[in-house]
């Protein structure tokens, strides 16, 4: 079969038995390659490779684990801090509130030992009048 182009030159065809025969062989060649390299197990290469891979995935997986215990002792440690700070500003409220109550306590046992002294100073001086009556 020929056919023309725009330029009136003749081209060739393919048939569908022709495509068809193409797209059989273009598979079988696929085929023959997926063949040809296809991984034999008991090569001593494949093997060795095969070891060096789970070695190598071995020591990615204990690297993996020591960096999460790592993490993990971390967010201890900082838990562990931040509750001892807790804990310490926690003793510290309480300590200033007691030297709060306390200067509270002084301020009103001063203020006590004032009024009790004015009234003595004013029995006195009541005192002391009657006795000059």
């Amino acid at each position: 079969m020929q056919k023309s182009d725009s330029r009136g030159k003749a081209k060739a065809v393919a048939g569908f038995g022709e495509r068809m025969n193409t797209a059989v062989a273009a598979k079988k060649a696929l085929l023959e390659k997926w063949r040809d390299n296809k991984v034999d197990v008991t090569d001593p290469a494949f093997l060795e490779r095969q070891a060096a891979r789970q070695a190598a995935e071995a020591l990615r997986a204990e690297r993996d684990s020591q960096r999460k215990a790592e993490k993990d002792a971390a967010k201890a440690q900082a838990v562990a801090d931040r509750q001892a700070a807790q804990i310490a500003a926690d003793t510290l409220a309480v300590a200033d509130q007691a030297a709060r109550e306390a200067a509270k306590l002084e301020a009103a046992a001063a203020l006590i030992a004032r009024e009790e002294e004015r009234k003595a100073a004013r029995d006195a001086r009541y005192a002391a009048r009657k006795a000059r009556k």
